[in-house]
């Protein structure tokens, strides 16, 4: 059975032929930075310095051949074919949480804009959950499929008991079907929580950008509650992006944070306003924004959610173009059927 040595940390496991080497050193007690475990997101690469892999089913957007002949790998897709040594960044143990799997019960629903359905879920009363501020949570189906949704509310240091979360009505998305048209209140689903490595880096003192697309904004919301909760006054901008206005469906509570707290800026952009909106803010692409308003970004740091159009090209111009360290950037990526299928 090959072995898999992590670099710089020396920490190793084994993990059988054909199996992803992420899961494989998830299921062993080490913690390695993923979001979307479907080969899109780019948060689990590292770099294949010994040893030879499949690199499995990932797209050449994702992982071109040149990336593949430079060694990096998605650790999510990637199998061994022999014992390897890889770079990469593992998160610290005392940030990590395990996941685990549990009941849930669905205690609210309410529409807060035309597509989009604001979710409160209810948890087993003597398992208060503890997760990190951005992480997010599985439904667990029936056919075994899963479907994610970050957590929009903070934790709490003595867990929580209630989750809120933000479903956007998908065409052609079986679950978001049932969200919006069948669910009832009190309907009980088996879910796995907390999941992810998208959350506040709290050693850092370097200034924030956040950047959100739709329904991105749940983790951010979380993350920037929790760290007002904690009394955080790092300088934090946040970038909605939505076509219309209705999608920054919480404008008033982004804009209450902003008036509030000095280091905190908030701006919503538009890509495509409708007259009847009467929009007078930003337009255009969400990270382009960004762009202009921050040209240099080699001091900063990026928390980025949203459609993976979105967050492939921050990732990319942020750094081709504003000086952002790769290791600056983190990540969660929303992904639908229609994502992972393709």
């Amino acid at each position: 059975m090959p072995t898999i040595t992590l670099q710089p940390s020396g920490h190793s496991y084994e993990c059988p032929t054909g199996a992803p080497i992420l899961k494989t050193g998830l299921d062993a007690g080490l913690f390695m930075p993923y979001s979307c475990r479907s080969g899109v997101c780019n948060t689990c690469r590292g770099k294949v310095v010994k040893g030879k892999v499949d690199f499995g089913p990932v797209h050449p957007k994702y992982l071109s051949e040149e990336d593949k002949a430079k060694g990096y790998a998605l650790l999510c897709c990637a199998t061994p074919l022999e014992d390897l040594v890889i770079e990469v960044t593992e998160i610290d143990a005392g940030d990590a949480i395990r996941s685990k799997y549990m009941p849930a019960r669905i205690l609210r629903a309410e529409k807060v804009a035309p597509d989009v359905m604001l979710v409160r879920v209810g948890l087993p009363m003597n398992e208060p959950l503890v997760f990190r501020a951005g992480q997010y949570v599985e439904f667990i189906r029936k056919d075994g499929s899963r479907r994610s949704y970050s957590i929009a509310n903070p934790p709490t240091n003595n867990g929580v008991r209630q989750l809120e979360l933000h479903v956007r009505l998908t065409p052609g998305g079986q679950f978001t079907d049932y969200v919006f048209n069948k669910m009832q209140v009190r309907d009980i689903h088996r879910i796995e929580i907390p999941l992810g490595s998208f959350f506040l880096r709290e050693k850092s003192d370097k200034p924030i950008v956040m950047l959100a697309s739709g329904t991105g904004f749940a983790p951010i919301k979380s993350i920037i509650e929790y760290s007002l909760r904690k009394g955080f006054t790092r300088p934090i901008t946040l970038y909605w992006g939505g076509r219309r206005r209705e999608d920054i469906y919480m404008r008033e509570l982004a804009e209450g944070w902003a008036k509030t707290h000095p280091h905190i800026t908030f701006i919503p952009v538009l890509s495509e306003p409708a007259a009847s909106d009467k929009w007078t803010g930003r337009t255009g692409f969400v990270h382009q924004a960004v762009m202009q308003d921050f040209p240099d970004m080699s001091g900063l740091e990026v928390y980025a959610c949203g459609s993976p159009v979105v967050i492939d090209s921050a990732r990319r111009d942020f750094a081709a173009n504003c000086k952002l360290p790769e290791a600056a950037f983190y990540a969660d990526a929303f992904l639908t059927t229609a994502d992972k299928a393709a």
